[in-house]
């Protein structure tokens, strides 16, 4: 939602590097850029106006003209001030001390309620709470159906006594589902209401009346994050009708401008608490304003990717793989595609990748990537025997043929495969040898697109550093080492005149002719040496 933000951003800071200094004139000009680019994004015109003045004001203070690098020290004030914006620190649900918590959400019709009931009922349950989801969304034909299926893919308990579609009283059953779950135990209480295609009087006095009768802990605000300016306007009605607590940005994965995410907390003074990033019941977290900031000004969130691998891998493979890793074991297939279910449930690796700082750069490439990708390579590596897997080496022509025709790819698809493969265990090997423990998350994305056959991110999606297709240029010839002797007793000749040849001794930079090599057991002495007539006097001889 912010890529075109980032780019404009990313391209005023771009002209600030390399200057050494900033005259009042270099400010101006770069926070003239930031306001058109804010102006762009859909922000709202009091909180662009506020920022710009307050970024301005610390750009020309001390602290970026006795900085040793003031395009650093700039884009550092943005980001904090970005931060400030999106509401300063993460704001955390508020629990009752005697359950249950109530949590009412409250917004227009198609801003995303019911979906992101199930998607809070779905974390709050991986928390450790038993949520209940009271289906108090009586209005709008199906949404009682809608928040029973959402439900129960979430693993959570649905309280809906009413069919809906106009029937009912939804205040009435907003309380006989806080009496319900403290009568079943269930500690968190999450009421669906109603919303209107706008803001009305009716809409309002309903939402009114379900606070009174349920007593909520947190009324959140669902504000659809791609509806612009009208987000702003919508919000700061509610926050008088109906005293909000908290904000949720919903659909933050779509193409707009992003321009509410960055208004509505500051226009409203209530906090951004959670954000749907999807289409899933895991598109769903909190919202942390310094991560956000970071990932505007392409700096990454790798405390974000941190979390979510800490939660899709194994804690016991990731430490098995550690240990044999550390032991001096190679890197295996079958440790690839233990890593790669782990990736698989992280989510989409193009969402992965793109927290990795400076890939914002790269989101064309990010684009293009198929993330049915890691479907064919799995599909190869499951199509080799254990010993194959383990043993990557013993694969020969008749066994890529039928790991081939087993995994519906071409024997090309094979041999890139474990080419690709056999350049990861070099690098691994390395890394053990550097003193590194094994390879991330982020590592193991790329070498992941790298063995894609030019297809994915990383070490091998076309277009990448590293990757892709070979480059048609021109490239110099490697030089060729002279061949060493099958003997062992001429090889040990020719290495202990090689170590010679490299020793301070007298003349040793003049080297031997070609076919005095070959005919001197030890090279680098003066005896060795075509030297011109008379010259030998000088060394002694």
């Amino acid at each position: 939602m912010f890529s075109s933000l980032s780019d404009r951003l990313a391209a005023t800071f771009k002209g600030l590097r390399g200057k050494g200094r900033l005259s009042e004139a270099d400010v101006d000009a770069t926070v003239r850029e930031i306001r058109r680019a804010l102006l762009d994004a859909d922000v709202a015109l009091p909180v662009v106006r506020q920022f710009a003045a307050t970024v301005r004001e610390r750009a020309l203070s001390a602290e970026v003209s006795g900085a040793l690098n003031p395009a650093q020290q700039v884009v550092k004030i943005v980001h904090e001030e970005l931060v400030g914006v999106l509401g300063g620190q993460t704001r955390r649900l508020s629990f009752a001390k005697t359950p249950p918590t109530v949590i009412m959400l409250a917004g227009l019709q198609g801003a995303g309620k019911t979906t992101l009931a199930g998607k809070l009922g779905r974390w709050l349950k991986d928390q450790g709470h038993a949520p209940l989801l009271v289906a108090a969304d009586l209005q709008r034909p199906g949404a009682v159906q809608q928040l029973q299926v959402v439900g129960e893919r979430a693993g959570a308990t649905v309280f809906a006594p009413e069919p809906g579609s106009g029937v009912g009283d939804p205040v009435d059953v907003a309380r006989r589902g806080v009496a319900h779950a403290r009568e079943h135990h269930h500690d968190v209480v999450v009421v669906d209401t109603a919303g209107r295609l706008g803001v009305d009087a009716e809409m309002m006095a309903q939402a009114a009346d379900i606070r009174a009768a349920t007593s909520p802990d947190e009324v959140l605000f669902v504000v659809d994050a791609m509806i612009g300016q009208d987000a702003v306007a919508t919000a700061q009605a509610f926050l008088e009708g109906v005293e909000l607590t908290g904000v949720v940005l919903s659909k933050l994965d779509g193409d707009a401008r992003g321009g509410a995410a960055l208004s509505v907390a500051s226009v409203t003074g209530r906090p951004v608490m959670f954000a749907s990033t999807g289409e899933g019941l895991t598109d769903f977290e909190v919202f942390h304003p310094d991560r956000m900031a970071s990932r505007i000004l392409d700096m990454g969130d790798v405390l974000t990717l941190i979390e979510q691998a800490e939660k899709a891998f194994d804690a016991e493979q990731t430490a098995d793989l550690a240990g044999r890793f550390a032991s001096g074991e190679d890197f295996t297939l079958e440790d690839f595609l233990v890593q790669m279910q782990g990736l698989r449930n992280m989510g989409s690796i193009k969402k992965m990748l793109g927290m990795l700082p400076g890939m914002g750069e790269m989101r064309e490439q990010l684009e293009s990537f198929d993330e049915r990708e890691i479907d064919r390579i799995e599909a190869i590596v499951r199509s080799m025997t254990p010993a194959e897997r383990r043993t990557p080496k013993i694969i020969n022509g008749s066994r890529r043929s039928r790991i081939a025709k087993g995994s519906g790819r071409t024997v090309t698809d094979v041999n890139q495969l474990l080419e690709r493969f056999g350049q990861a265990q070099t690098m691994m090997r390395s890394m053990r040898q550097g003193g590194g423990r094994g390879m991330g998350a982020g590592g193991m994305a790329g070498m992941l697109g790298g063995m894609g056959g030019g297809h994915g991110p990383g070490g091998g999606m076309a277009g990448l550093p590293g990757g892709g297709k070979k480059s048609r240029g021109r490239t110099a010839p490697p030089k060729k080492s002279k061949s060493k002797s099958g003997n062992p007793a001429k090889r040990a000749q020719q290495q202990q005149g090689a170590t010679a040849r490299q020793a301070s001794a007298p003349g040793s930079a003049f080297g031997l002719p070609t076919g005095q090599q070959q005919g001197h057991q030890q090279a680098g002495t003066t005896e060795d040496l075509q030297l011109p007539p008379g010259f030998d006097k000088l060394l002694g001889r």
